[in-house]
């Protein structure tokens, strides 16, 4: 989508400019920046979430609390704080498909989901989400049957959502680290699906 990726340009641009400017004046420690990058990238990020995935794909129990109370559930994984300390978790049916966004600004469970993307945060994103959610879904080159109700979640300050996808075929072997390996970040925000496996796994 032409739009959101103009937009992930120009804020990549300005936030480097701001950041260099900040290092120049020393304001900011390089080593200290690196230090929280490396843990956005490496300790924080969406496997944390490929992993809450694939646990409620192979047992049904904890798919039942995480569904009830997404806090509490992931709780029990050690994966709250950094803003996914109240977390509502929707699960994708082949009946329903749901869609996050934050129409005010980019709330984002930062902890399960990692840093936002850039197009997360754009302004066509966050206002063309609600008002057409299927034509920004067909930008992300996923197309939603019309008999599939598509039902768009606006998270804020207080409440962070994470989908729940949709388990694909062909994965009915495979290990919970395996399972997870396949869960994207744009599954879990609703912009994409679950891809199965390219060969069946014994």
């Amino acid at each position: 989508m032409s739009s959101h990726h103009q937009a992930e340009s120009d804020i990549a641009l300005r936030v480097k400019a701001i950041e260099l400017l900040l290092v120049e004046k020393g304001i900011i420690d390089p080593a200290t920046l690196d230090t929280i990058i490396d843990a956005y990238e490496h300790k924080i990020g969406p496997h944390n979430g490929a992993r809450i995935v694939a646990r409620a794909w192979i047992d049904p129990e904890f798919k039942h609390r995480l569904l009830a109370d997404g806090t509490s559930a992931i709780a029990e994984m050690k994966l709250t704080g950094f803003s996914s300390e109240h977390m509502v978790v929707v699960e994708n049916t082949p009946n329903i498909h749901n869609l996050i966004v934050c129409t005010l600004c980019s709330c984002y469970p930062w902890a399960i989901l990692g840093l936002p993307p850039t197009w997360y945060k754009s302004f066509a994103y966050r206002s063309r989400a609600v008002i057409d959610p299927r034509g920004v879904l067909q930008e992300f080159g996923l197309e939603i049957p019309e008999q599939v109700e598509v039902r768009v979640w606006d998270s804020n300050a207080d409440l962070r959502y994470l989908v729940l996808p949709e388990r694909p075929p062909g994965t009915e072997k495979m290990t919970e680290d395996k399972l997870a390996g396949l869960v994207t970040r744009n599954a879990m925000i609703g912009t994409a699906k679950v891809q199965s496996p390219a060969a069946p796994i014994d």
